[in-house]
């Protein structure tokens, strides 16, 4: 961006400070056979700026400096150079040089606000050079303001102002997706007998992050910072136990393409111990992205704050808190279960078997009532059950019912349990040890 003055002894020049690109050509090559023979190909072969083994592919190794002031994009930081030049033989005495960043709801000064502004002289045929950084954090319409006034050789204070428009693009496009889970998941080794909850707290987030720019990007961090009530699991690695992500060591993106990611949040124990608030909880956090173009300018943007529908669990809460991996055909075994009032009004609820498992049937009294529940309190109970068929098998469920209000809960399909027939201790270790994941190699 040039500008000049004819009134004033002094001139402006704001230039853009970007990192320079590769040289592109285009490669005009022919077949020897053609009527301009190997003349051609020997003048692509001779030209220093395309790379040796490479003449038809039209990128160079050589740098080329910028020829226009360029794209800038959301998150990456704006750099120019102020130059001030006394284009006469008088020295200007001071020369005070503003530059103010005007949006279309803030404005930001980026130089020459401070009380104690230094002001500067300059010779004849002298230059002030002035670097400024700034942020970019809106999209949209950008005015650079820069103000430049000075004392005369008549010592009469004289000034000018200068507007240089620009645009600011946004780079990703963001979109998520929320699953409120209903069993959960920790290891795909564990996906036939890890205990699927009738109500879980976990809340998984699926975050699509598209590069809409003009040049492929590399995403160097691509994470979530929870709410206060969540802590978060990353799912984007080969094993939790390793730093290696899914897409790669470097996660290169071109344009238009898409990465999926996926989070797992997990209540944290003081958000457990109160349900009510939890329930309340739709503030999930910030998806916090950095990146670099392909010649190596740094970009980062954080998402606002995500919002999820607030999970309906009524007025009683149920999970699942213990249960066996793996148990043997016609073996009783224990299911912990844990019952939470979450309303304000204490509960008598009352406790009854749901039928249809199929592969294991409940064990003991099948109908009672359950102690009073205050607000925000639980109460931990051991049921036992018997299982009937081999394989992976469905638990029925409860239903609890609410003797003042009559309303029923139904809790079906509280979890899954393998059943074996296998005696053998040894193959069972095994069997465990894999559901587990500490089979040795």
């Amino acid at each position: 961006m040039d500008s000049k003055d004819k009134d004033h002894i002094l001139s402006l020049k704001v230039m853009r400070l970007t990192r320079p690109s590769l040289f592109t050509g285009l490669a005009v090559g022919c077949d020897a056979r053609d009527l301009p023979g190997d003349h051609l190909n020997a003048d692509i072969r001779a030209d220093i700026a395309i790379p040796q083994g490479l003449p038809n592919t039209g990128v160079g190794h050589m740098l080329l400096l910028p020829q226009s002031f360029g794209n800038i994009y959301l998150g990456e930081t704006f750099s120019c150079c102020l130059c001030v030049h006394n284009d006469g033989n008088e020295t200007i005495r001071e020369v005070s040089i503003k530059a103010v960043l005007q949006m279309s709801n803030q404005r930001v000064p980026l130089l020459g606000e401070e009380e104690n502004e230094m002001l500067h002289q300059l010779e004849g045929n002298g230059t002030i050079n002035e670097v400024i950084q700034h942020e970019v954090k809106d999209i949209g319409t950008h005015i650079l303001v820069c103000a430049v006034s000075y004392l005369s050789v008549s010592g009469d204070r004289l000034s000018f102002r200068k507007f240089f428009k620009f645009q600011v693009m946004k780079p990703l496009d963001v979109k998520t997706k929320f699953y409120n889970a209903e069993a959960s998941w920790p290891d795909l080794r564990k996906i036939y007998m890890t205990v699927g909850t009738a109500e879980s707290d976990e809340v998984y987030l699926e975050a699509g992050v598209q590069n809409i720019t003009s040049g492929p990007l590399c995403l160097e961090k691509v994470e979530l910072e929870p709410s206060p009530y969540f802590s978060v699991i990353s799912m984007n690695k080969i094993s939790q136990d390793s730093n290696t992500l899914v897409f790669g060591r470097m996660n290169v993106v071109n344009p238009h393409d898409t990465r999926q990611y996926l989070y797992c949040l997990k209540p944290k124990p003081e958000a457990r111990s109160n349900p009510a608030a939890l329930r309340q909880a739709t503030a999930i956090g910030k998806l916090d992205i950095v990146w670099r173009t392909n010649m190596g300018d740094r970009g980062r943007l954080q998402t606002s704050q995500l919002q999820r529908m607030a999970p309906q669990y009524g007025d009683v809460r149920v999970t699942v808190e213990r249960i066996p991996n793996v148990v043997r055909l016609e073996e009783q075994f224990e299911v912990g279960l844990s019952i939470t009032n979450i309303c304000e009004r204490t509960l008598e609820l009352h406790l009854d078997f749901l039928e249809g498992g199929g592969g294991t049937e409940w064990s003991g009294v099948s109908s009672h009532s359950l102690p009073s529940l205050q607000p925000g309190q639980s109460t931990n109970l051991s049921l036992s059950l018997v299982p009937l068929q081999t394989g992976l098998q469905t638990i029925a469920g409860v239903r609890l019912t609410d003797t003042f209000l009559k309303r029923t809960y139904n809790y079906e399909n509280l979890a899954q349990v393998f059943i074996t027939n296998e005696k053998s201790q040894e193959k069972e270790a095994f069997f465990s040890a894999w559901v587990n994941g500490t089979v040795p190699n």
